[in-house]
């Protein structure tokens, strides 16, 4: 008899990074509970793709704004409810702004840190109350920035509250063992923006001691490693070409561009 499928809550699913995830864990056999805040249609879209890749499966969408602190803690048990049981959470979903500290300000940090820390440590303690409650085990991934090991004094806001949920990576990590694992995927530059032409984002993507920083699929990849792999917990996996070993003065985005 086959062993029941697992299910996996990945919060921003809906585009970028968070939907490449999606689609890598439907590839590998995983059950997935996209979560969106506002971009309906595009989650609508990553469930039809999930369904493609995996037929047999069950994909269902969650509309929550992880900046509200009770929409967050109502996520698992929903998600649970709907699926019967669930597994894992990675925690995709970020706010990235930019502020510098001239810039900055209290009300930048708070919503930063709402989204990028509160949520995910809410998500990781819900998902420990649903597994031990079932006697179970569980695992959760936070997503966090290769920046945070090559420092530049850009997005502060962003920083911190990634620095502050590395951390809290460690942390819980300890405190839900043995029931759950916490695990920490650092990508470096694996998607453009608006703030970079495609032209800056290759050459930028091309800074690394390997040559090419991390794809979408890479990051995808390691996610599911850190699901799978029993051992692990309060680490974090940098997948980004080794970019953490160069000093760059400025985030990608604000570097100058070269000829």
């Amino acid at each position: 008899m086959n062993a029941p499928a697992r299910t996996a809550l990945v919060t921003g699913a809906a585009k970028r990074l968070g939907r490449e995830i999606a689609l890598g864990l439907a590839a590998g056999g995983w059950q997935v509970a996209v979560h969106y805040r506002s971009s309906a249609d595009e989650a609508q879209q990553t469930l039809q793709d999930c369904r493609k890749l995996a037929p047999g499966l069950r994909f269902e969408s969650f509309a929550a704004d992880l900046a509200d602190e009770a929409a967050a803690r109502a996520l698992v048990p929903q998600v649970a409810g709907r699926f019967g049981t669930l597994d894992a959470v990675v925690n995709s979903a970020s706010l990235f702004q930019h502020d510098s500290f001239t810039t900055f300000g209290a009300d930048s940090l708070r919503a930063h840190m709402r989204t990028n820390t509160v949520a995910p440590i809410v998500l990781a303690t819900a998902l420990h109350e649903h597994v031990s409650a079932r006697n179970g085990s569980g695992v959760v991934v936070n997503l966090l920035d290769q920046k945070l090991w090559n420092t530049n004094p850009d997005f502060v806001s962003y920083t911190l509250s990634k620095a502050a949920l590395e951390s809290a990576n460690t942390m819980l990590a300890l405190a839900l063992a043995p029931r759950v694992r916490v695990v920490g995927v650092a990508p470096g530059l694996t998607l453009t923006s608006h703030m970079l032409t495609q032209a800056q984002f290759e050459q930028l993507h091309r800074l690394s001691p390997l040559g090419r920083s991390s794809t979408p699929q890479d990051v995808a990849a390691a996610v599911r490693f850190a699901l799978e792999n029993a051992s692990i917990t309060g680490t974090t996996l940098l997948v980004d070409g080794g970019q953490h070993l160069m000093k760059f003065d400025r985030d990608f985005s604000l570097m100058p561009e070269t000829k």
